[in-house]
């Protein structure tokens, strides 16, 4: 009995994700593919004697996102670059 229970909510939510997915990917079409830029930070992470890292600052660089919930177009969202504006390269 639990089991049924489960799979139904189950079922539920992949079919919740779906539509959420489809109305987002609908809404982003239907705007005409709205793109925002974020101004990021990168930096280069060097690693040193030790497990130490050394970072080194690069610059700024404006990162094309998608105005959406999830990635579009080859493109992530821009709360997702915005939350992570601090880029770390690694060698």
């Amino acid at each position: 009995m639990i089991w049924r229970w489960a799979v139904r909510v189950l079922v539920g939510l992949i079919g919740l994700f779906v539509a959420v997915y489809t109305g987002d990917s609908a809404t982003y079409l239907l705007r005409g593919a709205p793109a925002g830029k974020v101004t990021v930070n990168r930096y280069l992470a060097i690693p040193l004697k030790g497990n130490k890292q050394e970072f080194d600052y690069q610059g700024t660089v404006d990162v094309p996102c998608a105005v959406a919930l999830f990635p579009q177009s080859g493109l992530d969202p821009c709360w997702q670059v915005r939350r992570n504006a601090k880029q770390g390269i690694r060698m």
